[in-house]
C-alpha cells in the first residue's frame, strides 16, 4: 500500500490533536473537538477547513472560456467575469466523470477545481478534449494548497486577517485573483456547508500563515466528518456516493445544471435524449440513522433504491439521508421506508433540505 499523501498543514493538525483518518490517498483530519461542536460553529459563527487535498487546474489562452463552456453541462460562457459556476462533467454518453466549480477570473484565464479521488482521471479526460481550441492547461494540484473559512461571521474574519478588502463587492459565488500583502491568492465565496463562506487558494507557505492567523482570530478548526454532516444538512451531493460514472446528471438531481440550450457541448446529444432511471429522494427518520447502501422500501416493503448517504444531522437531532429510487418504482403516495439492519422504520419524505443554509 502507498504511503498517504500529506497536505501543507499536516504538521498544524497534528499539534491542535486532530484526529486523522485516510481519504482519497489523504491523510486528513476527521475531526478536532467533536463533529456536533464542529458542526455548530460553521452554523453559528465560524469553522475553518483544510481542503487542500482537492485538485486545481488552470486553463489559458483564447479560447479558455469557450473550452471550459464546451467540457461542462452547465452555462459558463454566460457567466459574467469573476463568477463560479457549479457543473457536472460528463463522458460522451452524459454519465458523470466527476463534479467541479469553475472560475472565470479573466477572459483568458479559468481554474477548475476538481475532486481529490479523480484528479488523474479528471486530467486526462479534460486533456483529451483541446483539440481545435487555442487553449493550454496546467495541473498545479501539487502546488496549491486551499482552505474554506465557513459560516456566518466568515467574512468578517477573512477581513480582520487582511485576506478579503473591505469594500463589501464580493458576492456569493464569485471568485477574484489578488495581490495582497501576505502574498498572491485566489479568493471565492464558495463552499460545501450551505452557509456563507470563502475558499482560499494560495501556496502552501502563504496558506500556513493564513491557517494559523484565522486559528488565533477565532476560526473554529474543523474536519472531514463535520464537513459531511454539513453537506448532507443541506442535501449537496458527493461524488461516488450521489454521482458516479453510471449516473447522468438527470438521474442525480442534477437537471438544473445541464443546459440545452447552450448551441453545442459535449455530452449534450447524449443528455438531450436520455430518459432519467433514478431520482434522488431526501429522507428522515424519527428514530434510527440511515447509512450508505441501506435499502429504501416503498410501503409494501418492496426494495426500490438504497442510501447513497446518510448520517445523524446536528441540527435536526435525527438520522437523514440521501438516497436514489428507481424513477419508475417512485411511489405516487411518497411512502418511504428504510431498512436499518434488521428492523424496518418509516421515513420522512423531504422536498427541501433538511437545513435551510445561511448562504448570501
Amino acid at each position: 500500500m502507498s504511503e498517504l499523501k500529506k497536505t501543507s498543514l499536516h504538521d498544524i493538525h497534528l499539534k491542535l490533536g486532530a484526529k486523522m483518518a485516510e481519504f482519497a490517498g489523504f491523510d486528513m483530519p476527521l475531526q478536532y473537538s467533536s463533529v456536533k461542536e464542529e458542526v455548530l460553529a460553521v452554523r453559528n459563527s465560524c469553522g475553518l477547513f483544510d481542503v487542500s487535498h482537492m485538485g486545481e487546474f488552470f486553463i489559458e489562452g483564447n479560447d479558455a472560456v469557450k473550452f471550459v463552456d464546451y467540457i461542462l453541462t452547465n452555462d459558463f460562457l454566460g457567466a459574467e467575469l469573476e463568477k463560479a459556476v457549479y457543473s457536472p462533467l460528463c463522458d460522451k454518453n452524459g454519465y458523470i466523470v466527476d463534479d467541479l466549480i469553475a472560475y472565470k477570473l479573466s477572459e483568458n484565464k479559468v481554474l477548475l477545481c476538481v475532486n481529490a479521488a479523480n484528479i488523474e482521471k479528471d486530467w486526462q479526460f479534460i486533456e483529451g478534449l483541446t483539440q481545435g481550441f487555442d487553449c493550454h492547461l496546467k495541473n498545479t494540484s501539487d502546488d496549491f494548497s486551499l482552505l474554506a473559512l465557513q459560516g456566518p461571521n466568515s467574512q468578517e474574519l477573512l477581513e480582520k486577517a487582511g485576506l478579503l478588502p473591505n469594500d463589501n463587492s464580493f458576492e456569493y459565488y464569485s471568485a477574484k485573483s489578488l495581490s495582497l500583502k501576505d502574498g498572491d491568492f485566489i479568493i471565492a465565496r464558495t463552499g460545501y456547508t450551505g452557509e456563507d463562506g470563502f475558499e482560499v487558494f494560495a501556496s502552501h507557505q502563504n496558506i500556513q500563515k493564513a491557517f494559523s492567523k484565522l486559528i488565533e482570530l477565532g476560526a473554529t478548526p474543523c474536519g472531514l466528518a463535520s464537513r459531511d454532516v454539513l453537506r448532507l444538512e443541506v442535501c449537496y451531493p458527493l461524488y461516488g456516493h450521489e454521482l458516479n460514472q453510471e449516473l447522468t446528471p438527470l438521474d442525480s438531481g442534477l437537471k438544473w445544471t445541464v443546459r440545452n440550450s447552450k448551441p453545442s457541448f459535449y455530452a449534450k446529444e447524449a443528455l438531450e435524449n436520455y430518459k432519467p432511471k433514478m431520482r434522488l429522494v431526501k429522507l428522515s427518520l424519527d428514530k434510527a440513522i440511515p447509512r450508505q447502501d441501506y435499502e429504501i422500501l416503498n410501503e409494501k416493503e418492496e426494495v426500490i433504491g438504497k442510501v447513497t448517504s446518510g448520517t445523524m444531522s446536528v441540527v435536526l437531532e435525527k438520522g437523514i439521508c440521501l438516497g436514489l429510487v428507481q424513477k419508475d418504482q417512485f411511489p405516487a403516495n411518497k411512502e418511504f421506508s428504510i431498512r436499518v439492519r434488521n428492523r424496518i422504520f418509516k421515513a420522512n419524505y423531504h422536498t427541501k433540505p433538511f437545513v435551510s443554509g445561511g448562504h448570501k
